[in-house]
C-alpha cells in the first residue's frame, strides 16, 4: 500500500477561494471583498491586521457562517457554507465555532452562569450547567456564577464571553479585537486566557487585532487591504499537528 504524506492528507480547517462579497447602497455596489484566496491549517493562531474598513470582520463574518459570500467558496470545518440555508448555517456555528467580538454581547437579564450555558443548552446538553460552571472557573470566574452582566467589571463581561465561546469545544475560535473595549493590563489577562485555552483545547485561533505586538503572538500573520490579502494568504506548505504543537508555516 502506497504511503500517504503529510501534504497530501493535510486538509485545512478554513478554505476561503475568489470569495468576493459586494455590498448596495444609495451611490451603486459597494465592493468589500475581491477574491480572497485562503487557508488555515487546523490547530494554528492566525493574526489578521489591516485599516479600519479593509474587510478583516467580513471576512471573519464569512468564516463563522454570519455573511454569505456573492461569489466564491467557503469551506469551514469540513462544510460548503454556500450550500447552506439560515438553519443548517445555526447548527453549524453551534457545532464548530466561537466567536468572541469587542462588545461582549451578553444578555443582560441572565447571570454569568446562564450565559455561557446558553450554547450548550441549544445543542441539548443534559450537562449545560455543569460545563458552564466548568468554563468559568477555568477563566477564574468561579466566584462570579450568580453576578449580572452590569454587576461584573468589563475584563470580567469578557471573560464570562471567552467561557460562552469555549463552551461547546469549537473546532475554530473567531476573536474580532477582543480587548479593544478593555484597559492594557486587563486586555493582557483575556489575551493570555485566550491563547491558553484555545490551546488546550486544540482548536484554531483566527484573531483580528490592530496591536502589532498581540499579531505577533500568533503563529501566522495575514494583511488585508482594500478587500484584499495583500500579505499571508494562500494555503499553508504544511498542516500543524495540534497534538505535538508543531507547525511548519510558510510566512
Amino acid at each position: 500500500m502506497t504511503a500517504v504524506s503529510a501534504t497530501e492528507q493535510y486538509e485545512p480547517i478554513v478554505a476561503l477561494a475568489d470569495v468576493h462579497v459586494t455590498l448596495n447602497s444609495s451611490a451603486g455596489p459597494v465592493p468589500i471583498l475581491r477574491g480572497i484566496d485562503l487557508e488555515i491549517a487546523r490547530g494554528d493562531t492566525v493574526s489578521v491586521v489591516g485599516p479600519s474598513g479593509a474587510g478583516k470582520s467580513t471576512m471573519m463574518m464569512i468564516m463563522a457562517g454570519l455573511e454569505r459570500a456573492n461569489r466564491g467558496r467557503v469551506q469551514v470545518a469540513g462544510h460548503e457554507l454556500t450550500q447552506m440555508d439560515e438553519d443548517a448555517l445555526a447548527r453549524f456555528r453551534r457545532d464548530h465555532v466561537g466567536i468572541v467580538f469587542q462588545a461582549f454581547h451578553l444578555v443582560s437579564t441572565m447571570t454569568a452562569l446562564e450565559n455561557v450555558a446558553i450554547p450548550l443548552e441549544f445543542a441539548g446538553a443534559e450537562d449545560a450547567f455543569d460545563r458552564a460552571r466548568d468554563e468559568l472557573v477555568a477563566v477564574g470566574l468561579g466566584h462570579r456564577l450568580s453576578h449580572y452582566p452590569g454587576q461584573l467589571s468589563g475584563g470580567e463581561q469578557q471573560r464570562v464571553a471567552l467561557a460562552r465561546a469555549l463552551a461547546p469545544a469549537p473546532a475554530l475560535l473567531l476573536a474580532d479585537e477582543p480587548t479593544g473595549n478593555l484597559d492594557g493590563d486587563t486586555g493582557m489577562q483575556i489575551i493570555q486566557l485566550l491563547f491558553e485555552l484555545s490551546s488546550q483545547r486544540g482548536a484554531t485561533l483566527v484573531l483580528i487585532t490592530h496591536d502589532m505586538n498581540l499579531a505577533g503572538r500568533c503563529r501566522r500573520h495575514i494583511r488585508v487591504a482594500d478587500g484584499l490579502l495583500i500579505d499571508g494568504g494562500g494555503a499553508p506548505s504544511a498542516c500543524v499537528d495540534p497534538s505535538a504543537g508543531v507547525t511548519a508555516l510558510a510566512r
